[in-house]
């Protein structure tokens, strides 16, 4: 596997650049070929909150899992487990989909894991449907709507566009919008 490792606002360390390679070699267990393309690692330390973010581009599928922590060792190990979190679900997913013949299965190895699929399936199951009328509304109060029910999304008709959006909080405390592309 290949790494192309940086830190954003500090100097990443021969250690902590180790460790880094260390445990994202663990994952190495589940593909069945060496993985080509280039694995993403950004250190950040940003307010006393060390953050890592991953990703990893393959065939189909691009992989990416992103902690923050107080303790840069911290986050990269929550990183990894999520990472292998979502390696388990898509490979669990491509092999229900696709039991005969190879492609993107192909990617994923079939034995030799002892991990338990089993839990990732229940993941997946649907709990709850809810449906409501949209009111057409601009996106400060949409905002304002959001903070009032406490979520940190809401989906609203734009009175400007015409068209479904969302806004929602996002983790650096100001707002996102997602348009209809």
């Amino acid at each position: 596997m290949m790494y192309n490792i940086r830190g954003q606002r500090f100097q990443v360390t021969d250690a902590l650049r180790d460790y880094v390679e260390k445990k994202l070699s663990r994952l190495e267990r589940y593909f069945e070929t060496p993985v080509a393309s280039e694995i993403n690692v950004t250190l950040s330390v940003t307010k006393g909150q060390h953050t890592v973010e991953v990703t990893i581009p393959l065939v189909g599928v691009m992989l990416r899992a992103e902690e923050k922590s107080e303790d840069m060792y911290a986050s990269i190990d929550v990183v990894v487990d999520k990472l292998e979190r979502q390696i388990r679900k898509h490979k669990t997913k491509v092999n229900r989909k696709f039991r005969q013949g190879s492609g993107v299965r192909a990617l994923f190895r079939e034995e030799g894991s002892a991990v338990s699929v089993l839990d990732e399936e229940d993941e997946l199951e649907l709990v709850r449907t809810k449906r409501f009328t949209l009111k057409p509304m601009d996106v400060e109060e949409a905002i304002l709507q959001m903070n009032m029910v406490g979520h940190n999304f809401f989906v609203f008709a734009n009175v400007d566009n015409e068209e479904v959006n969302v806004v929602y909080k996002r983790s650096d405390g100001k707002y996102g919008l997602i348009e209809q592309g």
